[in-house]
């Protein structure tokens, strides 16, 4: 859930499914199988019901439109995973944190113009039930489902796609740095109305990766009900900011922030009930309103299962606030929960799970790891400290760290055997796979860490044993942790400081809540994160963990001055600026093998460069599944590129 680029008909990876999948096979019956024996199964149920029987009854009340007023003139046809399901039951999953964590929007607003595959492949429709391509890339043409609704009955249309991208994705008070997958050249797209259902995005150079933009998180554009929020708009409501005050906001882009005007990747999105969606279950009780978050099916979803049953089979979706890992372990053994957020089904915690799995009647499926790391150790290159940014900066005394981290010994203790020691390359899956940065200074050699940090300029050391830097003051930092993702980080982050402390380097590990983590590299506050490492199948959807882009932690400052255009951050040395031309070169080309080729000069800068530090490559990956729970595919895919489980269709699961 990579720190580094928070953001959240493709030809350079239609390929890449196969050898996705088969990285994950296994075999055999023990603790870490994944195909045990007595797993869960069950017969299929066809009621043969067009509806959901509550939906039914409020039709047959008076207070609720028939189903044929309710669905588009073309709803989008869902093949289920194994088969047509039935009708009721709830799923139950946690968050944890109250926060927009990416398991919940991936859950719940999965709703792009254009979506990934089940198998994220390739690009499907979505919300668009169709778009053309300019040849020269320059233009999309999307066209929308006539008749489809939001939640509240309200017609869903392009004016709601012009208001997201024109009122909200434009509006510099909102975001004062422009969405960087809506530009080219750093001038944002023009947006065309056709009709009631057509328009189109016009770009000014060509822009070769919009699709898979759009399919990795181009939700922002699809859920902003217009009729809703543009009350809390000043275009709209002159009076707004009276309006804010008087419901206790400093000014209306809080209110229209609280009010679910940022998108699914907002808090606000979770927390208002009253923000009429189109997602397949609707809030009915918000994040903030005690320890869980409540969807019930939407009367007005716009998909339908090969039979034309309306979607989803299950009523409602329960998400539960577990904070603690230790609880949501224990909970999990008892049965409470499916398809879990993937960082909490650690390999470390698969034997309890695995020992649990009759008793809680649940089973495992495989999950195809997207990311290239389990764990990274991600220093702020532009730090405040001009002293701590040319430590950080320094090659020599990150390859000293790295030879450092006894990779073995972590793989061995935390990932139970199932990883290989690797940096940071893109994964071997991967067309763009670049196998020295993924192996180079990976050994764990004391002799060659004293080496490179002497060679550093820190071989002068205090009474402790500690290295002092060229000021005299000891050389170390603070490496701050978050475990809501991945519980197995603060262990992770125990042992390198352990390891670090043991060559001179006084590393200090602090576990911290991810808001706050998020909130200090926003202001650039940080010294040193753990995270994972996203971007290992298709690296140019997530370039941070690569080169200064997309919001990147390892050196915001110098992210900024790309995505601006210059207008902000710092100008980065020539490396790095040469990292941004080949980028910009990968944005713009429509060829497969100039992309793959101008991303490969890329990671060759950075592994002269050597920003990031990782422990070790995943060999396999899981997620939990009662037995009663059915069809979610095995596997699936896991990454921030493919916002699990949304590419799975969720509305398609059903309990029997």
């Amino acid at each position: 859930m990579g720190l580094a680029n928070r953001r959240p008909a493709r030809r350079d990876v239609l390929r890449l499914g196969t050898a996705a999948t088969a990285m994950l096979a296994v075999s055999g019956c023990d603790l870490l199988s994944t195909d045990p024996e007595g797993g869960g199964g069950g017969a299929s149920s066809k009621s043969g019901a067009k509806e959901a029987p509550d939906l039914a009854a409020l039709v047959k009340d008076g207070k609720l439109p028939p189903l044929k007023q309710r669905l588009p003139r073309e709803p989008l046809e869902v093949q289920p995973t194994d088969r047509i399901g039935r009708y009721g039951g709830q799923w139950d999953t946690f968050l944890t944190s109250v926060d927009a964590d990416p398991h919940l929007v991936g859950c719940l607003s999965y709703e792009p113009l254009v979506r990934w595959n089940v198998e994220s492949t390739g690009i499907v429709p979505g919300i668009a039930k169709g778009w053309d391509v300019s040849e020269d890339t320059r233009e999309y043409t999307f066209h929308l489902r006539a008749g489809m609704k939001w939640s509240d009955g309200e017609p869903f249309g392009v004016d709601d796609v012009i208001f997201a991208y024109e009122d909200v994705q434009k509006n510099k008070d909102l975001f004062p740095v422009f969405t960087t997958w809506l530009t080219t050249a750093r001038q944002p797209a023009t947006l065309e109305k056709l009709d009631d259902v057509s328009f189109k995005f016009v770009f000014t150079e060509p822009n070769g990766i919009f699709l898979e933009n759009i399919a990795a998180g181009g939700t922002v554009l699809t859920s902003l009900p217009r009729h809703y929020l543009e009350k809390f708009h000043p275009k709209y409501n002159p009076d707004v900011e009276s309006l804010a005050k008087d419901e206790g906001f400093a000014n209306w882009m809080e209110l229209f922030a609280a009010r679910g005007g940022l998108g699914p990747g907002n808090l606000g999105s979770w927390q208002n009930p009253e923000l009429p969606t189109v997602y397949p279950w609707r809030i009915v009780q918000g994040l903030g309103e005690g320890n869980r978050l409540v969807a019930e099916r939407n009367p007005f979803y716009w998909k339908t299962d090969p039979n034309g049953a309306q979607l989803p089979y299950l009523d409602k979706v329960v998400m539960e606030i577990v904070e603690e890992p230790n609880v949501s372990t224990l909970q999990i053994t008892e049965g409470r929960y499916s398809v879990i957020t993937p960082g909490i089904a650690t390999l470390q915690s698969k034997p309890v799970f695995a020992r649990g799995r009759q008793a809680g009647e649940y089973h495992f499926v495989d999950m195809v790891e997207d990311r290239m790391n389990f764990g990274t150790f991600v220093l702020n290159h532009n730090h405040k400290d001009p002293a701590m940014r040319a430590v950080f900066q320094n090659k020599d005394f990150k390859i000293g760290l790295s030879y450092a981290l006894n990779r073995k010994e972590i793989v061995s203790l935390i990932m139970k055997g199932q990883g290989v020691p690797w940096n940071t390359s893109p994964r071997p899956e991967s067309k763009y796979f670049y196998e020295p940065l993924g192996t180079q200074y990976t050994e764990y050699d004391l002799d060659k860490a004293n080496e490179h940090l002497d060679l550093a300029g820190y071989s002068q050391r205090d009474d402790e044993g500690f290295r002092l830097r060229e000021d005299g003051k000891r050389l170390g930092f603070n490496l701050q942790v978050r475990v809501n993702f991945n519980p197995a980080w603060a262990d992770i982050g125990e042992l390198a400081g352990r390891y670090w402390r043991e060559v001179g380097v006084d590393a200090r590990v602090e576990v911290v809540a991810a808001e706050l983590i998020f909130a200090r590299i926003d202001a650039n506050d940080h010294e040193a994160i753990m995270d994972d490492g996203d971007g290992g199948l298709i690296p140019y959807l997530n370039p941070g963990w690569y080169l200064p882009a997309a919001g990147s932690s390892m050196a915001i400052r110098w992210a900024q001055w790309y995505d601006s255009g210059g207008a902000e951050g710092e100008e980065p040395p020539a490396p790095q600026k040469r990292q941004m031309e080949l980028f910009d070169q990968v944005k713009a080309t429509l060829d497969e093998a100039e992309r793959v080729e101008l991303f490969t000069e890329i990671l060759k800068i950075a592994a002269e460069e050597f920003y990031v530090i990782g422990t070790a490559r995943t060999t396999q990956q899981y997620n939990i599944v009662q037995n009663d729970f059915h069809n979610v595919p095995d596997p699936f895919l896991d990454g921030s590129s493919y916002p699990e489980p949304g590419p799975t269709n969720p509305e398609q699961y059903f309990r029997e």
